[in-house]
C-alpha cells in the first residue's frame, strides 16, 4: 500500500494517496499485543482460535498463506520505528529477532511451500527477505552483517538447485546480487538501502549521464563478514544505510571488512 501512495503522490493524485497512505497502518488492527503477533479475525472482529505462530496455511484454510505467524509477523518494512514501538520497544524487538532467528523449525511444523530455513527465517520464500536487515534498525547492526552474510553463503550455490526456494519474478536473484554488493532496500518505496555483508571486491553500476557508482569490499572472505569502516568518496561515512539520491550522483562507496564485529557501529545513524 506505501508503494502505490507514492506512486499517487508522484502522480499528484492526492486523494488516493491520502487513501492508501491510510491503508498502510491498517497492519496495526491485526497485532494482538497479548501474544506479540499479528494473527487473523472473523467477519465479528474476534481473534480466530486456535492460534500457533509456528503453523502454516496454503491456499485456504489457516490464515498464514505459505509462511507462519513467526514469519509474517515482521512483514512491516515501511513503519519499522512505529512497529518496534507495538512490539515493546528497540530491546524487546532485538529479543524477538534473536529468537526468531534462533528458534528451530521442527519437522512435523514446516509446511512444504517453506524453505532455506536459519530459525525460523525462511530464504526460501520472499516474505523473509528483508529481516535479516532490521537489526539495522537496534543497536547491533553487526547481527545484520552475519545473517545476511550466513544467508549469502549457506543457502545460495553454483548448482542447478542453487536456489533455496522458487525464483518467484527474480527476487531470489535480485537479493543475491543487492546483498552481494552490501546493500539491501529494507523499504522498497523510500530510496534507503540498508547495508549487510558485501561478499564482492568490487561492483560498479553505471548510471546516467555517465556517471558510475562502485562499492568496493577490503579484506573481505568468508570469515571477515563484518564491517570495520565505512567511507564515502574517501570521507568516513556514519550511517549504516546509504540513499538513492546518493547511489545516482555516482563515487565510491569503501567497506573494510573484519571477523570481529564493530560494535562501536551501534553508534552510526539508523533508517
Amino acid at each position: 500500500m506505501i508503494g502505490v501512495a507514492q506512486m499517487a503522490k508522484a502522480l499528484n493524485h492526492e486523494s488516493d494517496f491520502n487513501f492508501f497512505n491510510q491503508r498502510s497502518s491498517y497492519y496495526k488492527n491485526l497485532f494482538d499485543t497479548n501474544i506479540g503477533f499479528f494473527r487473523a479475525k472473523d467477519d465479528k472482529g474476534s481473534w480466530i482460535q486456535p492460534f500457533s505462530p509456528l503453523k502454516y496455511g496454503g491456499n485456504g484454510g489457516y490464515p498464514f498463506t505459505e509462511g507462519n505467524a513467526w514469519q509474517y509477523l515482521w512483514y512491516v518494512p515501511h513503519d519499522v520505528s512505529t512497529f518496534k514501538e507495538m512490539m515493546g520497544g528497540e530491546k524487546l524487538f532485538t529479543k524477538k529477532l534473536d529468537e526468531f532467528f534462533t528458534l528451530n523449525a521442527k519437522p512435523e511444523d514446516v509446511n512444504g511451500n517453506a524453505s532455506g530455513f536459519i530459525g525460523q527465517y525462511a530464504h526460501g520464500n520472499e516474505p523473509s527477505h528483508h529481516i535479516a536487515y532490521l537489526y539495522n534498525f537496534t543497536q547491533e547492526p553487526w547481527k545484520s552483517q552475519y545473517y545476511s552474510a550466513k544467508v549469502l553463503n549457506e543457502l545460495y550455490s553454483n548448482t542447478p538447485s542453487g536456489y533455496s526456494g522458487n525464483e518467484d519474478c527474480g527476487q531470489m536473484s535480485a537479493w543475491y546480487i543487492l546483498s552481494a554488493m552490501g546493500i539491501y532496500p529494507v523499504n522498497p518505496a523510500n530510496g534507503v538501502y540498508c547495508f549487510g555483508s558485501p561478499q564482492l571486491q568490487k561492483a560498479s553500476i553505471h548510471l546516467a549521464n555517465n556517471k558510475v557508482f562502485t562499492v568496493r569490499a577490503k579484506n573481505q572472505n568468508k570469515s571477515n563478514v563484518y564491517i570495520q569502516n565505512i567511507f564515502l568518496n574517501g570521507k568516513k561515512y556514519e550511517k549504516n544505510y546509504i540513499t538513492h539520491e546518493l547511489i545516482q550522483q555516482g563515487g565510491e562507496l569503501e567497506f573494510t571488512m573484519g571477523d570481529q564485529p564493530n560494535k562501536k557501529m551501534s553508534s552510526y545513524e539508523k533508517p
